[in-house]
């Protein structure tokens, strides 16, 4: 008999609603959900390949604990009960040796989130991290700058758009599907796009206006494109007279960057530049400044995406339709959101400094719920500001996602604990001393996703199939260390389904309403803000801050001068990474289905370039920086700038036990140096120079 099993996919961040069709114990089929509206059906082929994941022998199929050397391979397959007695005694060890403060937990932003960050504080550590700042950071804090909001608490109107700019947002690559399926319908509708960036993605050849710009140059087009909306009073002045804070400092600051300039730093004409504020003006406010997903690229990332929102709201298309809104939560209309674990009484409060200094003075914008990833090696090696002993990695993989490896391999050298828990055999867990098998997404029930938006709803993760091998959920994981260390009283909850069950009381809702269609939702209304008087904004002001409080209460300026990108030297290129359609950052490249679609990543380099350097199409290149050399395949086009090089995130894996992926193509993190936008948060990761020679052998 077929049942079908509504729930969340998980084979990226994105949490796609699906449906999954089970017999006999097997998943069948898997689609996207047809209650969900943009969904009907569709799924990327990440989700696709779920199925190979769950019945892949690779997986890791039990606790294993290290017996030999790290990283030799050399490995015990233990009991539950075993490997989370070896990690007890030696948190407590640490712990009692040199404080609490010494453990990290470092994580990939999950549904529960909410237990690990509790299980942080009842340790003790002030030391919980996400991925957040190496994908966006700086633009997490360059939305609070203007609207005392978070970037994941904006919400962009994509089926209502009349026009899109995206720069480097290759949405048909990095895949969402809800919000692609919306894009195409308004493209169908007539809106236009238009997309920036130095390489042609598949996203540029579906754009109307595509710009090939200069690597790092972004915030010069935007400056640009800002003078000749202020200047021809293209912008929606009854808009920014009522909220907008700052216009005419920006009024006054952006004089000089005329598009004549902005030509000679991009590349771009100065007519397109003209041409494309008058166009988009046109449509305003049902227009859309994309202010980005991966905003980790240069040293000014805050700046450049702090332009992209002021463009938005030059616009006027802060909640407005086809423009950006504000999401609602259930309480905007009356209604409970599910609890977490963190709002409980008796949660100890944790004074301590954070190992990436956020908070204090030398990081006082990044978000704390965050923090700062890419400090990590530095905080161990130079034990500042108090020694690193102990790191815990749920589904993160730091050796593929911090910037220099070799640094970061140096730095784990002095911990006395790596705990990985995880899927499958990542770098890290290869490297950890205890590992931790989570079962996959098909295989749990996991908590409540609180979606918030125009009409804020709940969605629920059901368990399709028994596990496989003997894997727990992660929170039942944390649950038994709890116990194991004497706070499990604070984890009130035996199954999965207890936890759920837990996080709805007083919501309204119970388990059994999401078996129909996966989600309930708080109401079948839209919810608009009044443009008039009714924006909630969150800045001490309560406007939108061009002259924003928060930057200059710490001592940044609100707008510091445009500094120069000066060309790299002959035979050195701007290191640039993303994403393709078939992969997931570092934990899809050993699918068997998608390492068929992808096995390994190559080196665009430009034709004219390649041809100065005596390479040709498919050579093997080696590529160096300051901080490490990598060997992969060059692909040789004229769809990328003459300055850059780029390849594909996430391989160049070095776990023998993950056969499809191991030593196919190149790690960037081997190349990229660890620089940061030290306002903002992100690391730089566009803003390493490499050169470029061929390899005469592999």
């Amino acid at each position: 008999m077929v049942r079908n099993i509504f729930s969340l996919c998980f084979m990226c961040t994105v949490r796609c609603p699906i449906k999954v069709e089970v017999e006999n114990g097997q998943v069948k089929w898997i689609e996207g959900n047809p209650h969900v509206p943009g969904m009907e059906g569709s799924l990327c082929p990440k989700g696709v390949a779920a199925t190979a994941l769950l019945n892949d022998p690779e997986r890791i199929q039990g606790p294993m604990i290290r017996v030999g050397p790290r990283g030799a391979g050399e490995w015990q397959r233990v009991s539950w009960d075993r490997a989370l007695n070896l990690v007890s005694s030696k948190l407590q060890e640490i712990s009692q040796k040199y404080g609490p403060r010494s453990i990290v937990w470092g994580e990939r932003v999950n549904l529960a989130t909410h237990v690990n960050k509790t299980f942080m504080k009842l340790l003790g550590s002030p030391n919980y991290f996400s991925h957040d700042a190496l994908c966006k950071g700086s633009i997490n804090t360059a939305c609070r700058s203007l609207f005392g909001y978070t970037d994941p608490e904006i919400g962009i109107d994509y089926k209502r758009t009349k026009h899109i700019v995206l720069y480097g947002r290759n949405i048909f690559e990095s895949l969402e599907i809800r919000p692609l399926n919306f894009l195409l319908q308004a493209i169908e509708n007539g809106a236009r796009l238009t997309y920036i960036d130095p390489r042609v993605t598949v996203t540029a050849t579906k754009a109307h206006n595509y710009f090939m710009i200069r690597p790092g140059t972004d915030l010069a087009l935007n400056y640009a494109l800002m003078h000749v909306i202020v200047k021809e009073k293209l912008y929606d002045i009854k808009f920014v007279e009522r909220w907008v804070e700052g216009f005419r400092e920006l009024e006054a600051f952006i004089q000089p960057y005329t598009p004549e300039w902005a030509e000679r730093e991009t590349g771009i004409p100065a007519t397109k530049i003209i041409n494309l504020a008058r166009e988009i003006s046109q449509d305003k406010p049902s227009v859309i400044f994309h202010f980005g997903y991966r905003g980790a690229s240069h040293p000014n990332e805050i700046y450049f995406r702090r332009s992209i929102l002021m463009l938005n709201a030059l616009m006027g298309s802060i909640e407005a339709k086809g423009g950006l809104f504000f999401k609602k939560g259930p309480k905007e209309v009356g209604g409970n959101p599910p609890r977490k674990l963190t709002e409980q009484e008796g949660l100890p409060k944790i004074g301590e400094v954070r190992f990436d200094k956020v908070g204090t003075e030398v990081f006082p914008l990044p978000d704390p719920n965050h923090g700062l990833p890419q400090v990590l090696p530095f905080a161990i090696l130079n034990e500042d500001p108090y020694p690193i002993k102990a790191a815990i990695f749920n589904r993160f993989e730091p050796l593929l996602s911090i910037p220099d490896r070799r640094l970061t391999e140096r730095a784990f050298e002095k911990l006395d604990l790596i705990v990985t828990i995880d899927i499958q055999w990542s770098d890290i867990a290869w490297y950890s001393d205890v590992v931790l098998p989570e079962s996959i997404f098909l295989e749990r029930t996991d908590c409540i996703q609180q979606v918030n938006g125009l009409k804020p709803q709940l969605f629920l993760r059901h368990q399709a199939v028994p596990p496989r091998y003997d894997t727990l959920p992660a929170p039942i994981i944390v649950k038994r260390l709890a116990e194991k260390l004497g706070f499990g009283r604070f984890f009130p909850y035996e199954s999965m389904e207890d936890l759920v069950k837990w996080q709805l009381e007083g919501s309204g809702f119970s388990l059994e309403d999401f078996q129909q269609k996966g989600f309930v939702a708080y109401t079948d209304k839209e919810i608009w803000w009044d443009r008039e008087n009714g924006l909630k904004l969150r800045t001490p002001s309560k406007k939108i801050e061009f002259t924003s409080s928060l930057l200059e209460k710490a001592g940044y300026q609100s707008f510091p001068p445009y500094e120069p990108v000066m060309p790299a030297p002959e035979g050195r290129y701007r290191l640039m990474v993303g994403r393709c359609a078939q992969h997931t950052h570092v934990s899809t490249q050993n699918n068997p289905y998608l390492s068929e679609l992808v096995p390994e990543n190559v080196l665009w380099i430009n034709n004219r370039e390649a041809e100065r350097l005596g390479i040709g199409d498919g050579d093997f290149v080696e590529v160096s920086s300051s901080c490490g050399d990598a060997c992969l395949k060059a692909y040789v086009t004229d769809l990328i700038h003459p300055e850059a090089v780029f390849m594909l995130h996430g391989f160049g894996h070095t776990s023998p036990f993950a056969s499809r992926s191991f030593g196919k193509g190149a790690a960037d993190a081997v190349l990229q140096e660890n620089r940061s936008d030290n306002v903002g948060g992100s690391p730089a990761f566009d803003d390493t120079l490499v050169r470029v020679r061929r390899a005469y052998k592999r």
